[in-house]
């Protein structure tokens, strides 16, 4: 996808004229009803963004014709309240106090050109505030208070970078530029740029490296560039138009800042952050399910302050269940009310709320993937040895049972039907649905967003053609959502 800088003023940023070009505002609003079929990368670099001003106008209508623009309306529309501001000072309020401890005055202006400031003391906070703000140039003013706090941020145009800084603004441009994840040239035959949301550290990781590397081949052959992004670069989000998240994802996480920012700026996203929010929280969906009559183990929702009444009700062994738990971890059986009064006690110091459940006994569950509200694979989940799950965490080595791809014309039609059915209630996101089948009954056990896709694993049987059959999805959002910005 070629790169352009708009800007009043080409001659102020010539500098830049060997890694990208460079046109005059004017003569891209002027002629971009021709250039809306093109796939741009469009920096602008216009010296105000001001409401109804050029550079404004320049993001507006880069954004309605399709094109990729930095900065985004909805990033200059944030500068303009001071609710996001007050959120930046919550998340980052850790890291403000570290870095200006050694501040003397009352007051500090950091000045942030693509994502770093001029001092590297500053590196980290600089890129942690352009992940929020992925504006090109912007000054913070903090002042300090009982701690140091964010007053403003401001947008600043390239006259009011100070002539001392000039060098490493030019450096810093052309480094951001020339950067192999943002600006490296394309083949002809892409058409799309992808961005893979993975943790190489993560133990719990919803893909292995081998999967990775078949959605990237797979994505390649049918025009989609896929590239490995981490938490750190949330910044360069906006130069894509589709997010995949192959990371353990939560609500009070990076995968889920990550989620709602691709929402914001119109990216194709999977999961997105609705489905998050559902799959990542056992209480909403034990009262979704059950509401809709999806059968389920028998469930109760224990509270802080009536849990001890509830207890004269509940059959043993029962299963205890932290609502953000997943891959088995904050899921204990306990086999008796003194088992169970610990292990609550222990659940209550992060959650106000617990769920208890029948313990369904199974040799395996059954494992539905569903993309687009159409099933994908399936997969027994067999128990890990002498353990009632599938994890065993208590294990020295995270123990886990063995796994069987089944066809799905093989399955069950109830299990099949269940699974489909149940995350119709979530969207038409990539799916996982645990289910146990106990003679005649099947239970769900739970939605997961972002499943695990595992060479060897989960595409036993399909191979190759289940990355085909994700990506293809991926393309035709994408077709569909580049598309809806021409009508």
């Amino acid at each position: 996808m070629k790169t352009i800088v708009v800007t009043e003023e080409p001659n102020t940023w010539k500098f830049l004229s060997d890694e990208v070009e460079i046109v005059p505002a004017i003569d891209y609003l002027m002629n971009i009803q021709a250039m809306d079929r093109i796939p741009f990368r469009v920096l602008n670099l216009c010296q105000s963004y001001n409401y109804q001003s050029i550079g404004y106008y320049t993001s507006l209508l880069a954004e309605a014709c399709g094109h990729k623009v930095c900065p985004s309306v909805l990033t200059i529309q944030d500068f303009e309240g001071n609710a996001v501001d007050a959120m930046v000072n919550v998340e980052l309020s850790d890291e403000i106090q570290k870095t200006f401890k050694h501040i003397q005055s009352d007051e500090f202006v950091l000045s942030i050109y693509f994502g770093k400031n001029i001092a590297k003391h500053y590196d980290l906070l600089c890129r942690r505030l352009y992940a929020v703000f992925p504006m090109p140039l912007f000054k913070v003013c903090f002042k300090h208070k009982k701690d140091w706090v964010i007053q403003k941020i401001v947008p600043l145009s390239i006259n009011d970078i100070p002539e001392t800084h000039r060098g490493f603004l030019e450096e810093t441009a052309k480094e951001h530029l020339s950067g192999k994840r943002i600006y490296s040239p394309r083949k002809k035959t892409i058409y799309f740029d992808l961005a893979i949301l993975h943790n190489p550290n993560d133990t719990t990781s919803p893909s292995n490296p081998s999967a990775i590397k078949r959605f990237i081949h797979a994505g390649r052959e049918m025009g989609i560039s896929s590239e490995l992004i981490e938490k750190e670069d949330l910044r360069f989000l906006c130069e894509y138009d589709g997010l995949f998240i192959r990371e353990t994802t939560a609500v009070n996480h990076h995968t889920y800042r990550f989620a709602r920012r691709a929402m914001a700026e119109r990216l194709v996203v999977i999961d997105d952050p609705v489905s998050i929010l559902k799959c990542t929280n056992k209480v909403y969906l034990a009262e979704l399910l059950g509401k809709h009559h999806i059968p389920i183990p028998k469930t109760d929702i224990l509270s802080k302050k009536d849990w001890k009444a509830k207890t004269a009700h509940i059959k043993f062994p029962c299963v205890l269940k932290q609502p953000d738990s997943f891959c088995s971890q904050g899921v204990e059986k306990v086999n008796n009310l003194e088992e169970l009064s610990a292990v609550i006690k222990r659940f209550f110091k992060t959650s106000e709320l617990v769920l208890v459940q029948a313990f369904v006994p199974s040799e395996f569950d059954w494992r539905i993937g569903i993309l687009n509200h159409k099933p994908l694979f399936a997969c027994r989940y067999f128990m890990a040895k002498d353990h009632w799950q599938i994890y065993n965490w208590q294990s020295r080595h995270h123990q886990t049972g063995d796994t069987d791809a089944v066809a799905l014309n093989k399955l069950p039609e109830d299990v099949l039907h269940t699974a489909v059915k149940a995350t119709k209630l979530i969207g038409d996101g990539l799916y996982g649905v645990d289910l146990k089948q106990v003679g005649n009954h099947i239970y769900v056990i739970e939605i997961n967003d972002n499943p695990s896709i595992d060479h060897g694993v989960e595409d036993e049987l399909e191979g190759d053609a289940l990355y085909h059959e994700i990506m293809q999805i991926f393309l035709q959002r994408m077709q569909k959502q580049r598309l809806g910005r021409h009508i």
